[in-house]
């Protein structure tokens, strides 16, 4: 017999695995688009749209899971195993501040939620990337990620919002 705390069905688990598959498709897809900003590190994060509906609809530990294999398997897929260092710091925060957002943020409002993970997403990448390159002075290249981050956090927000108030009326979320 299945505990509900304890264990997962193999309904949840194929849905988390679909959303995991998603979102590292788009991320590969995303790779492929030209980077329009003189600046590099900056992108839309697409794949963040699947988080932030993750971070809504399942339990911490499930959106954590679903994260950390797409973020794995996408260095596995473009051969970027630094880059491990990056995302999941910046993973970390963005999920740890979105998880704590979504108690008082309605889904209804999920943008804002996306926007803070973005920022969020932003600091970590910043503190890892300190911590490796070991100078501060990497620090000026902050306020660029942020104003980036705010508007690709409130792009793929909307999205997610969006994807979600549509899909509603056809699937049981």
């Amino acid at each position: 017999m299945q505990g509900k705390n304890n264990k997962m069905s193999a309904k949840r688990i194929a849905n988390l695995a679909m959303l995991t598959g998603i979102a590292l498709i788009i991320f590969v897809v995303e790779l492929q688009i030209p980077n329009p900003f003189p600046i590099p590190g900056i992108k839309l994060g697409l794949a963040n749209i699947v988080t932030v509906y993750a971070v809504y609809h399942y339990r911490a530990y499930e959106v954590f899971m679903t994260v950390f294999v797409r973020i794995l398997l996408a260095a596995v897929f473009c051969g970027n195993f630094m880059a491990l260092i990056y995302s999941f710091s910046g993973s970390v925060f963005c999920l740890v501040g979105m998880l704590l957002l979504r108690k008082i943020v309605d889904e209804k409002h999920i943008w804002i939620a996306s926007v803070l993970g973005a920022v969020l997403h932003n600091t970590g990448q910043m503190i890892a990337a300190s911590a490796v390159l070991q100078t501060v002075q990497i620090w000026l290249y902050y306020p660029f990620l942020i104003v980036s981050g705010c508007l690709a956090g409130l792009f793929t927000g909307l999205c997610a919002q969006l994807l979600i108030s549509r899909l509603k009326n056809r699937l049981d979320i």
